[in-house]
């Protein structure tokens, strides 16, 4: 089984993140230069909680609420559902699917390794698939 550490090896780690002080103009405005869906609500190292495009629309759009009067963790979710290193992409895949979410944090002993999207796993899982095809060929025409 494929584990979250061996996706992380294929990918540039970025941890992005704001304060649960933050507006949410302000995490927009992030989100939009880094090109992001979700970003890491944080104090220091501890995770707080994540704030992605559907809290947006569901807790702010939705509600009427201003984005520049309304601070981050007023509309994150809190206590996000995390996964460590050792975890394997299909639990990430189970996880996401049966919660119905599209980011994972990593945490290991409190601390905060970095975050996997559903596309992550996707592109990870077919880049394997492609990987064993091409053995499987040349085992078979070697």
């Amino acid at each position: 089984m494929k584990t979250v550490k061996q996706l992380l090896d294929t990918k540039e780690v970025r941890i992005i993140s704001v304060t649960e002080n933050s507006s949410v103009l302000d995490a927009l405005k992030v989100m939009t230069e880094k090109n992001i869906s979700a970003l890491l609500v944080m104090e220091k190292s501890k995770l707080l909680g994540i704030f992605t495009e559907r809290d947006y629309a569901r807790k702010i759009i939705l509600q009427g609420k201003s984005s520049k009067d309304t601070l981050i963790k007023e509309a994150m979710t809190a206590n996000p559902i995390s996964i460590t290193l050792s975890d394997t992409i299909d639990k990430c895949m189970e996880i996401m699917t049966d919660k119905h979410i599209r980011h994972l944090p990593i945490v290991v002993d409190a601390e905060v390794r970095g975050m996997i999207s559903i596309g992550d796993l996707v592109k990870f899982i077919i880049a394997d698939q492609k990987q064993t095809i091409s053995q499987l060929e040349s085992y078979i025409s070697g």
